[in-house]
């Protein structure tokens, strides 16, 4: 089968598209022909060497960890998931994931894909979507009524957390260049802050609830975005290379996202996706060939909203 592998951690130019052996399912693993997988910021990070603690992986090392496929052969004490099924799932970042024809996949970070989108479009929902989903859900117990301010609401995470958080009932401030200002503004946000022309903390002029930072922001932007939250409301930061910052003396926590991955979630958005309740928005497909160039456009940073990559028929 085809899949793009890198042998040593480095530059965009160490992935090559090869040839390489069909998994076979083991135990309570399926095996998927993928339709599509997505390129997610992290995939460049673990292929550049920098995530080896945390996320320790095995060279040669297949990206890619979103999936979506349909389910292709059954291993051993696999019920729910039939050869033909159509599926969708987070796949562990430390093992080898669907940048190819074929990916083998835990039956148990599965779910039925939704059935209102072409297929390889669904891959551009599990890591960002469940990010959306915790953040908003499982850390910062966001409510109707609330006011969260959603700081990089133009990426691909922030399109899910503000539609989230606008279906939630939550007054929803978002943060946005003037490139993704209406894409923002059509995911529902009530305020919209243009980060190219004013600083967020004098933008916003009443107290959130909840600040959800999605941005690259520096240390001390981040502290200052802290100053905004009312006593015992909560910051829940994505950019994890630095620390989530609090104010215990107003009772403001900081949290650090580890998005992971939950197939009951992960059913809860495809529900939403299926009732029209919420929007899969997809960039560009790119073919699995040219996942290398992909790679070097996002270092670059000419990579804007999501991608799938797709790879040839079998």
């Amino acid at each position: 089968m085809k899949a793009v592998r890198f042998h040593d951690y480095g530059d965009p130019d160490v992935l090559r598209y090869e040839d390489t052996e069909q998994p076979v399912p083991g135990a309570g693993q399926v095996r998927i022909r993928v339709a599509a997988t997505s390129f997610n910021s992290v995939d460049g990070n673990i292929r550049g060497g920098f995530m080896r603690g945390p996320i320790p992986t095995s060279l040669p090392h297949t990206p890619g960890i979103d999936v979506a496929g349909t389910v292709d052969a059954v291993g051993e004490g696999v019920d729910g998931f039939e050869t033909g099924a159509a599926v969708i799932g987070f796949l562990p970042m430390d093992g080898d994931g669907a940048a190819a024809q074929y990916v083998l996949a835990s039956a148990a970070v599965l779910t039925p894909a939704p059935t209102s989108i072409p297929l390889p479009d669904a891959a551009a929902l599990p890591v960002v979507g469940l990010t959306a989903w915790q953040a908003l859900f499982d850390h910062a117990k966001l409510a109707a009524g609330q006011r969260v301010l959603i700081n990089g609401a133009g990426g691909a995470v922030g399109g899910y957390a503000v539609q989230l958080a606008k279906r939630a009932g939550a007054h929803v401030i978002a943060t946005a260049s003037p490139r993704s200002a209406a894409a923002v503004r059509a995911a529902g946000a009530d305020d919209i802050v243009d980060r190219t022309a004013t600083g967020v903390t004098a933008a916003v002029t009443e107290p959130v609830d909840v600040v959800l930072n999605l941005a690259p922001v520096e240390p001390a932007d981040l502290a200052a975005l802290v100053t905004l939250v009312r006593p015992g409301g909560v910051l829940v930061n994505t950019t994890v290379w630095m620390p989530a910052p609090g104010d215990e003396e107003r009772g403001v926590r900081g949290i650090d996202l580890f998005v992971r991955s939950d197939a009951g979630q992960l059913a809860e958005l495809v529900a939403l996706v299926d009732a029209a309740e919420l929007r899969v928005e997809v960039a560009e497909r790119v073919p699995l060939a040219e996942l290398p160039a992909l790679h070097a456009r996002a270092a670059a940073g000419a990579v804007h909203g999501k991608a799938v990559v797709v790879p040839p028929a079998v």
